[in-house]
């Protein structure tokens, strides 16, 4: 089976936007590897699971043993070109309040994994000769922080960071490394907020986050996986140490009290 057809692996693969570049990639063809640590809940990639479209690595997707794991199965699925650091964590804390210390592991929680996921497929890619791609999932906020969000606007920063870094590295083998910068994605876990929310409390949400971006919406997690999976592919092939922004024009839009409405 290795070698007949292509894989990727996928970390944080099992839900939100990891999930619908899963998906999306199987659409296309390729063979998925997902690092999920909430691995109970992949009941939707059972029937891929049983023909082996999938396979799952169960664990922290930081973890160097388990990024290993994942590249080396990925390699039993089909020839690994690819991979997606999509996994992070959202608690944030006032550096005032928690200390250098805790806010450091709070941004360690979050580039740990890239730097693992990274190290894993720059190892496979280099042993097997052929080259390939890595797509880190960055954020907006990565240039534009959000008050009280500091540990992760720092963390996607070091992220970017290190997409253009790797680029140059590893270039000469034939990797190339680019980052997608998301606005706001309709996830299960905006969904859950939305929810729980009173119907004024959601319809301002709404409003709010059609007023971040100016076209008037948040994104739709496929829309970030077509993107992905363009950078995966060898439609990009002279595209690396790019972040790609997928936020609807949020980064473009700064706040203005002289902005005026068209007439």
């Amino acid at each position: 089976m290795a070698g007949t057809e292509e894989s990727v692996v996928v970390t944080g693969g099992g839900q939100g936007v990891g999930r619908a570049i899963v998906e999306h990639l199987l659409e296309l063809g390729r063979r998925v590897m997902i690092v999920e640590l909430r691995a109970d809940g992949l009941g939707w990639a059972d029937e891929h699971i049983a023909v082996g479209r999938i396979g799952v690595v169960p664990g922290d997707a930081g973890a160097d043993d388990v990024a290993r794991t994942a590249a080396e199965r990925a390699a039993a699925l089909g020839r690994l070109t690819g991979w997606v650091n999509n996994a992070a964590v959202f608690p944030d804390a006032w550096l005032h309040e928690a200390g250098g210390a805790a806010v450091a592991e709070l941004v360690r929680m979050n580039l740990q994994p890239a730097l693992a996921g990274a190290a894993a497929a720059v190892a496979a890619f280099r042993a097997a000769g052929t080259g390939g791609a890595i797509v880190n999932v960055s954020s907006h906020q990565a240039q534009r922080s959000v008050r009280g969000a500091l540990p992760y606007a720092v963390a996607k920063a070091a992220i970017e960071g290190l997409t253009r870094s790797l680029a140059v590295d590893y270039g000469p083998w034939g990797i190339r490394v680019n980052a997608v910068a998301l606005g706001s994605i309709v996830t299960d876990r905006l969904a859950r907020l939305r929810v729980g929310q009173p119907e004024e409390v959601r319809r301002a949400t709404d409003a709010q986050l059609a007023e971040l971006h100016p076209l008037g919406r948040a994104g739709e997690a496929a829309e970030v996986a077509r993107v992905v999976a363009h950078l995966l592919s060898t439609d990009a092939s002279f595209v690396s140490g790019a972040v790609i922004l997928v936020d609807g024009g949020r980064a473009a839009q700064g706040a203005d009290p002289e902005r005026r409405q068209p007439g």
